[in-house]
């Protein structure tokens, strides 16, 4: 073993002169620039003791550092773990004992956090401590079977699970979707997502760096900036979201996008009808794929060819799918298996065991379909999953604090159709008296415990939660419920 895997795929190839990244005030880093500063940040890391292995976990704002610490902390042979920026410090004390890390990185906005870190005696730097002049550090050899990071997901026990992703996961989903993506060196992709997710740090950050391609790197999604950059790019990856939005406002027409070579969407699945309006706008048929964190992606439509609405595609060179357990219509729970998938969860071996069969597929979770040519439609979850503005959200975790607070008896969380969001958090609430406590309070009750972006949007108060004849609470019946008052 004479190389980094994953550093050798994203880092070894491109010219020095090649713009790498260009923020919104046009502050252009090359890839010389960037791989001096992975390497400066890489001997930081290894003066802060970090050794290969280790996890370090990073809670920061979207910024360029973010991605140099990434890729330093892939270079230094170390595990990066990145945290969604809207979780609470009791949020961030759970993954401090779980992925047990050497480092804790925190910037101004996350600040909040280091208390527990002092708590749990885990060192604590900054970006611009580690992103700072100094030595250089060179690679760390590590094999394709060595861990690059962690993420974790929530699980329907309350409980976030770290799925763990190998150089070689990472490295060889960025080269198949570079290939069928059709990505190259005269790319310049629109990066509007956040970089603690799949999304925006492993696909579109991955992709083009094998490609050794450009991109304009905006902190957020914000629609007047998408307009202003959007005439310097020729790709955009987004989330429904970004595209239900662009469709309401009157720039994005086929003269603005007619320059744009592919436009992406993930995450979340993205509705018929937003697709079929979008190409009648704009003149782009949206390219919607399929993946998830412990699989990075899974399969794509294609880039020549039907890009079929409500549809995600066919499987990617080299990742199997098959329907498991299908009924009379096909429809039946996905599973995966090829060098994209997840070892297995950090520290749950039970849950590893659970989620793989015992042939050795990968089990979604998901419910998909087959048409006649190929093309998976996901039709259901089979996971009680809420997909809100591309974020996972498990509704035990969320009913596990609601049932806490104060005069609630119990809770049910679901998740109902939202035009924006594509799906909204929703709660049902049984009290344990009359009017012992009402919405505005629960929602205040969970300002400090939850991410803002787990918060129910509404809460209804009922007398009882609907089951069935075993006891299961009745979801269904509350998302219908739920609809019938809306209309």
């Amino acid at each position: 073993m004479t190389e980094n895997t994953l550093h050798a795929a994203l880092l070894s190839h491109q010219p020095d002169s090649a713009a790498f990244l260009t923020t919104p005030d046009d502050v252009v880093m090359t890839y010389a620039d960037l791989r001096h500063r992975v390497a400066r940040t890489a001997g930081h890391l290894q003066e802060a003791g970090v050794e290969p292995g280790d996890r370090v976990l990073c809670q920061i704002a979207k910024s360029p550092n973010g991605l140099i610490l990434y890729l330093a902390t892939v270079a230094v042979g170390a595990v990066f773990v990145p945290l969604n920026t809207g979780y609470t410090g009791a949020e961030v004390d759970y993954f401090l004992q779980d992925a047990d890390p050497s480092l804790l990185i925190l910037d101004a906005s996350t600040d909040a956090a280091r208390g527990v870190a002092d708590v749990r005696n885990v060192p604590v730097r900054t970006p611009d401590e580690l992103c700072a002049a100094g030595p250089e550090a060179a690679p760390v050899p590590r094999a394709p079977d060595d861990l690059a990071a962690i993420l974790y997901t929530s699980g329907t026990t309350g409980r976030s699970k770290g799925a763990m992703l190998t150089h070689s996961n990472l490295a060889s989903n960025a080269q198949a979707l570079t290939e069928i993506w059709q990505f190259t060196d005269n790319d310049v992709l629109l990066h509007a997502l956040p970089i603690f997710h799949t999304h925006g740090l492993f696909v579109a950050t991955n992709v083009i760096l094998r490609a050794g391609a450009g991109m304009v790197f905006l902190p957020a999604f914000q629609i007047d900036e998408l307009a202003q950059h959007l005439p310097r790019c020729t790709t955009m990856m987004g989330v429904p979201t970004f595209y239900t939005r662009m469709l309401t406002d009157p720039r994005f027409t086929k003269e603005a996008l007619a320059h744009m070579r592919l436009i992406i969407s993930g995450s979340a699945p993205l509705l018929a009808e937003s697709h079929r309006d979008f190409e009648a706008k704009t003149g782009h048929a949206i390219l919607e794929r399929y993946g998830m964190t412990e699989t990075n992606m899974i399969t794509s439509n294609p880039y020549d060819g039907d890009r079929r609405a409500g549809t995600v595609g066919h499987p990617l060179p080299g990742v199997s799918m098959r329907i498991a357990d299908a009924d009379t219509d096909g429809i039946g729970g996905i599973e995966v298996r090829g060098p994209n998938v997840t070892s297995g969860y950090w520290h749950n071996p039970e849950k590893t065991a659970e989620t793989f069969t015992a042939d050795g597929w990968f089990i979604t979770g998901d419910l998909g379909q087959l048409d006649a040519d190929g093309y998976l439609s996901i039709v259901g979850r089979q996971k009680d999953l809420v997909i809100s503005g591309g974020f996972n959200i498990y509704p035990k975790e969320v009913e596990v604090q609601i049932d806490d607070l104060p005069g609630v008896l119990e809770s049910a969380v679901y998740g109902v159709p939202h035009p924006d969001l594509g799906e909204a958090v929703a709660a049902a609430v049984v009290l344990t008296a009359p009017r012992v406590t009402d919405e505005a309070a629960i929602l205040a009750g969970l300002s400090d415990k939850l991410a803002r972006f787990k918060i129910p949007r509404a809460i209804r108060i009922l007398p009882e939660l609907p089951r069935n004849a075993m006891g299961k609470v009745q979801k269904n019946k509350l998302r219908e419920d739920a609809l019938a008052a809306q209309t």
